[in-house]
């Protein structure tokens, strides 16, 4: 059990403060992990473990992607008037 939680530790530090296609890869590196561990809980077989790491990596994915934040800098117009644009 102790494995598994620095394994988990781990990868949460990987997703941490990074650009957006590394959150989705990050996210679903995790989910994916996640997933095989409670798959093959429930099931006790390696196709719910494979199942549950389909699953996983895919909503980690998803989860990594729409939770990443955007970037944004602030910027003076002809008129000295402040304005944000993505970065």
């Amino acid at each position: 059990m102790k494995k598994i939680m620095i394994i988990a530790a781990l990868a949460a530090s990987l997703g941490a403060c990074t650009a957006q296609e590394e959150r989705v890869g990050g996210g679903a590196l995790i989910g994916a992990g996640t997933g095989a561990v409670i798959g093959g809980l429930a099931t006790g077989r390696a196709g719910g473990a494979l199942a549950g790491a389909a699953i996983g990596g895919v909503a980690g994915g998803a989860i990594g992607g729409a939770t990443s934040p955007t970037r944004t800098c602030v910027g003076r117009d002809e008129y000295g008037q402040r304005f944000r644009y993505d970065c």
